[in-house]
């Protein structure tokens, strides 16, 4: 009986330190501050980096420059990442790399498009492009996109500019795709093809750089397309974290700013 009384006697003390020690945790846990966050390790970005001035290798360097380069580190270091790093790889592997987990997210001058919309998630946009065509200096019977029937058009491989070489393909056009827009550019240059169909801003840039000596814009812009970046349809949230850490560039300068840089005006609001 007495050992029983005992033993009751130190489980009651037991208990009672038990709970003091836990009131007492309590009381220091509300005192003291919340920790900061942890800060996230890595973004992995994925990129096709030959559609200057979007992405393009950075001259006497390893490191990819242009406008989609200096925007996905901002966006990357607004949303909390301590490290970007880039990957090079084929566009048309950009897609399939993403929805596999060996990319977080692709920036390579994508278009919105529905197609594309059924495989991944895309940010809001933050570009407006449109696609155009270039011919050589001799090519003078082009004045509109119909008139590229017959003629031999290069284009990047899985780009809308590829589909739209496509319908022509039926009225007697030669597509030729390359995995790049430099080398359907090139194809240009050697001859190989009378035009080639890729976006505006594209084309404007490899005119300025050396393209206009022997190419020149033909007729008026196709379309109006909006880019995105691409993000697996697998996570949601980190879609959101995107669209925010744009919106926030937007508001405090810094997107204004690349654009400028890279265009060399404001963009249209």
């Amino acid at each position: 009986m007495r050992k029983i009384t005992v033993l009751l006697s130190i489980l009651v003390l037991a208990l009672g330190i038990l709970t003091a020690g836990c009131g007492g945790g309590d009381k220091g846990d509300k005192k003291a501050a919340a920790p900061a966050p942890a800060a996230k390790e890595e973004l992995i970005v994925g990129t096709e980096p030959s559609f200057a001035p979007f992405e393009f290798p950075e001259k006497d360097s390893k490191e990819f420059t242009g406008f989609d380069m200096d925007l996905i580190r901002a966006l990357a270091k607004e949303m909390g990442y301590k490290k970007c790093t880039i990957k090079n790889m084929g566009f048309d592997a950009l897609i399939p790399a993403i929805n596999a987990g060996n990319l977080d997210v692709s920036i390579a001058g994508f278009s919105i498009t529905e197609e594309r919309k059924k495989q991944v998630i895309f940010s809001q946009p933050y570009y407006k492009s449109g696609l155009a065509f270039v011919v050589r200096k001799d090519v003078n019977d082009v004045k509109k996109f119909e008139d590229l029937q017959g003629k031999t058009i290069a284009v990047q491989l899985g780009t809308t500019g590829a589909l739209y070489g496509e319908k022509l393909k039926e009225k007697g056009a030669v597509v030729k795709t390359f995995n790049t827009s430099d080398l359907a550019c090139m194809e240009l240059k050697n001859k190989g093809a009378d035009a080639v169909i890729s976006d505006l801003p594209v084309l404007q840039y490899f005119l300025k750089n050396g393209g206009s000596d022997y190419a020149k814009l033909a007729g008026e812009p196709l379309t109006a397309e909006d880019y995105g970046i691409v993000i697996s349809k697998k996570k949601p949230e980190l879609a959101k974290e995107v669209d925010k850490a744009l919106d926030a560039l937007k508001k405090n300068g810094t997107y204004d700013k690349l654009y400028e840089k890279w265009f060399g005006s404001k963009p249209a609001k």
